[in-house]
């Protein structure tokens, strides 16, 4: 089966949208990244605003599965080396959405789009450093129940 992403001679059209959106959302922010093997991924470099931060500058990943878009796109922070006991997985990976809330609340196969992801991992960002000199996540949280 080959590719979602078609190949380097026959990109496919989701790809093609995909690049076009990233480049309208975040200019040159992220770069795509195409291996000679294994998933292609955008790698960027934003910069949080919050006092406190440093360093500011955040290298981020957003990985394409190999199911993609059937399966979100994942996210990473690369640079610095960060990790949290909450909302992230052991892997790196941030924890962007409940996959309980459907469709309509976290990824959309039809219209979610590495920008979506982008966009949630540098929220994320702010989320963590705020968690980190309140003690709050904020936003939202599903609340285990013991």
């Amino acid at each position: 089966m080959p590719a979602w992403w078609g190949t380097r001679e026959r990109v496919s059209p989701r790809l093609r949208d995909e690049y076009r959106l990233m480049h309208d959302a975040f200019g040159d922010t992220f770069r795509l990244i195409t291996p000679p093997r294994g998933p292609l991924y955008w790698l960027g470099t934003v910069e949080i605003n919050l006092k406190g931060v440093n360093p500011r500058e955040h290298t981020l990943k957003i990985l394409y599965p190999h199911d993609y878009p059937n399966r979100a796109a994942e996210a990473y922070v690369v640079q610095p080396r960060i990790y949290s006991e909450k909302h992230q997985f052991e892997d790196g990976q941030l924890c962007l959405f409940n996959p309980k809330d459907g469709t309509n609340y976290g990824w959309n196969p039809a219209s979610s789009t590495a920008v979506t992801v982008a966009g949630w991992g540098i929220q994320w960002l702010y989320a963590y450093y705020t968690w980190r000199m309140t003690g709050e996540w904020p936003g939202v949280e599903e609340r285990l129940r013991t």
